[in-house]
């Protein structure tokens, strides 16, 4: 080995130069220098370039060469994570923590993992963990002022960021967590001069430049400059793109299969209502809809009624998907099911409820989930005594909100990186809804968002009629909920307002919305919307 080489390659990393160090590195492999450390480095490169598998082959063969070495671990969870792998991702730091339980590197990188997969909480005590280890590090302090901003505690966002920014001046996570911050409290000129500074630099990663952009997107969008707004959304989101894996099939193609699998195997249902399990919950709802339609709303209003119990975005189905939703043709057996067969699967969807922290005994369990809405073939099999809710709002706010909002990596995020992709996903996701409303046996209430922000005494009312919940003023109260259970979907800033009316916003876009119109007309004329 060159020792030169090596020195060199030390100063840049000790600089904080990873890219230079990286490229060194690979030019020392390429002379055939082969150690740990440069396939480590090499390996970020590729996940810089969106090539994890390249990135995983790289790390498994630093592996080899040293087994076990928690650096070279903690980077195949990284690669994992930058790839939406993040069940993985986790599973793979987690291994790594049993191991080496002090390793700070770790820690912040289960603080990544976790903070994208919504888990807040537990991403901020992971990096509380490694501050604790190693006080030195900003992007963990950045990290912790980032999930500030998210659950809206301008006063935790100021302090973590200042402690971030005064390890190292510019750190991209801190700067952008202001600006949040900002935005939420009405500071949107400031947020976007804060924003152009830090997107005038050339030295941010492509994921953490799609973040600033979306913001700066919200920023503009306030500030009443909606074409501006408009091109910062459609560079964010080029960015996200430009992450998938162009071999996989759409999330818009698996929503059409299961759509023709429920028109074609529709006849074979076969219904059972089971007895009521032991210990098991008094009732049982599910909120549904389609992303940014208002279901977060619905959740947390309910979740302020006495002896509600609610779980948010959680797999609580997969054991099923797995066998019967993957491969939709399987839905056929699924419907013909006895009721032996589906009592076991409903012993498994209670398992991953206890599992997520929820013991519903006694209690309204209330199952929220925006695209829920392709599990309702299973919910129609397994749970037929349960209540549906359904939200909906104009198809065109719905469609704007999913393409200017910064999802977590999902195969369904990739179908809103266009006003066309978001407006043929959710065509599909209605037809699918409707298809399943129309052929299977469901008990349905629709909530309808623009009626519940003008009259919500009399919607909840309703809505507590259909779920079997005493109504009470106390439901007003349900932005106090949010801000005490915490919330951590994307409508978090919206739900800690109270009644947030951010309907009509679509028509500050009306011109962007001309191509998409005939895919959404059919559905804005059926839901009763105006043009």
């Amino acid at each position: 080995m060159d020792p030169r080489r090596t020195a060199l390659i030390d100063e840049h990393l000790a600089a904080g130069d990873i890219a230079r160090a990286a490229a060194l590195a690979g030019e020392a492999l390429t002379a055939g220098e082969i150690n740990p450390m440069y396939l480590n480095l090499a390996a970020w490169a590729c996940e810089e370039a969106c090539d994890f598998a390249g990135a995983r082959a790289l790390l498994h063969r630093a592996l080899l060469l040293s087994p076990g070495d928690p650096s070279i671990t903690t980077a195949i969870g990284t690669a994992l994570r930058k790839e939406g792998r993040l069940a993985e991702a986790i599973e793979a730091i987690e291994a790594t923590l049993a191991r080496a339980p002090d390793y700070a590197v770790a820690w912040i990188e289960r603080g990544f993992a976790l903070e994208a997969a919504g888990s807040f909480k537990a991403a901020a005590e992971s990096f509380a963990k490694t501050i604790a280890l190693d006080p030195a590090m900003a992007p963990a302090h950045a990290g912790l002022a980032w999930i500030a901003a998210i659950e809206g505690d301008a006063d935790r966002v100021a302090g973590h960021a200042a402690q971030a920014l005064r390890i190292e001046p510019g750190n991209v996570t801190a700067t952008y967590a202001i600006a949040r911050s900002e935005i939420e409290r009405g500071l949107y000129a400031p947020a976007r001069l804060r924003l152009e500074a830090l997107l005038a630099r050339t030295d941010i990663a492509p994921p953490k430049r799609m973040i600033a952009l979306g913001l700066l997107g919200d920023a503009l969008d306030r500030l009443d400059a909606p074409d501006e707004a408009f091109a910062a959304y459609l560079q964010a989101n080029a960015l996200f793109a430009a992450t998938a894996n162009p071999a996989e099939p759409s999330h818009r193609s698996f929503v059409e299969s299961i759509t023709r699998a429920v028109d074609r195997f529709a006849p074979a249902f076969r219904p059972h209502h089971p007895e009521p399990e032991p210990d098991g919950a008094r009732g049982h709802v599910f909120v549904l809809g389609y992303p940014r339609s208002g279901t977060t709303l619905v959740e947390t209003i309910l979740a302020s009624a006495p002896a509600v119990d609610a779980l948010e975005e959680t797999a609580t189905l997969i054991d099923t998907e797995l066998d019967f939703l993957v491969d939709p043709d399987r839905l056929e057996a699924l419907f013909a099911l006895d009721a032996a067969a589906t009592t076991a699967l409903r012993a498994a969807y209670w398992r991953r409820v206890r599992a997520a922290g929820v013991e519903p005994a006694n209690s309204v369990f209330v199952d929220m989930d925006p695209l829920k809405s392709l599990k309702l073939p299973l919910i129609a099999k397994l749970f037929p005594d349960a209540r549906v809710v359904i939200v909906r709002r104009d198809p065109r706010d719905i469609v704007w909100s999913c393409f200017r909002t910064n999802f977590a990596t999902t195969s369904a995020a990739f179908d809103y990186v266009t006003l066309e992709r978001a407006a043929r996903h959710y065509d599909a996701v209605m037809r699918l809804t409707q298809t399943c409303l129309d052929r299977l046996p469901l008990a349905v209430h629709v909530v309808r968002h623009e009626a519940l922000v003008r009259d919500f005494d009399a919607v909840t009312q309703q809505l507590c009629a259909f779920t079997g919940l005493p109504w009470s003023p106390e439901l007003r109260r349900f932005d106090r909920t949010a801000r005490q259970r915490g919330v951590s979907t994307a409508s978090a800033s919206q739900v800690r307002q109270g009644l947030f009316d951010g309907n009509g916003r679509w028509r500050r876009h009306a011109a962007q919305f001309e191509a998409v119109a005939p895919i959404l007309q059919p559905w804005v004329d059926r839901f009763g919307y105006t043009p």
